[in-house]
């Protein structure tokens, strides 16, 4: 399986019991780290996709989605990539809790007041991960998730943004 972005090939790889530890990529049983679905190597242009995913169709294809924006995300240039975060800190100034996917919640949840304020890396990193997360729901998503727990106003309003910043036309080839 290989889509491309911009004419490049993303080479897509499926490997058993996906782990994360000290940020790298684990297979098997190793026991470190905490599970993950998935995994993106940008420069190397390629997506590392947990086996078990391959029983599990819908979640595949959110996941998948999931990853595929992290290529958009590299691509989008500061100015669209900071509209975005703009949206995100209005969510935070509002208190406004939920998320679109385990990504982004868990991230979100690590986020303190001086990471908002800072925009240090663990705030850049969840404004990614909310970006991927918030394009999967919008693309893959099956309608209800349990991961979906963002109130449906901060849902329109990312929904908004993706049309406003013409992520969601479909563009012919």
């Amino acid at each position: 399986m290989s889509p491309e972005v911009r004419g490049l090939p993303i080479e897509i790889a499926f490997l058993p019991a996906l782990r994360a530890h000290r940020g790298k990529l684990l297979s098997g049983d190793a026991g470190a780290g905490r599970e993950v679905h998935a995994g993106s190597f940008l420069r190397q242009r390629r997506i590392v996709l947990d086996a078990a995913l391959k029983g599990r169709p819908r979640e595949l294809e959110r996941i998948l989605t999931h990853e595929l924006f992290h290529f958009a995300w590299l691509r989008l240039g500061n100015p669209t990539r900071r509209s975005y975060e703009d949206v995100l800190r209005r969510e935070f100034r509002r208190g406004v809790n939920g998320e679109l996917g385990w990504s982004a919640e868990s991230a979100k949840a690590a986020i303190s007041r001086a990471d908002f304020a800072r925009r240090t890396r663990r705030w850049r990193e969840y404004v990614c991960e909310s970006f991927c997360d918030s394009g999967a729901w919008l693309f893959a998503g099956p309608g209800r998730h349990e991961e979906f727990t963002l109130p449906s106003s901060a849902r329109r309003a990312r929904r908004g943004w993706f049309e406003q910043a013409r992520l969601t036309r479909v563009i012919s080839v």
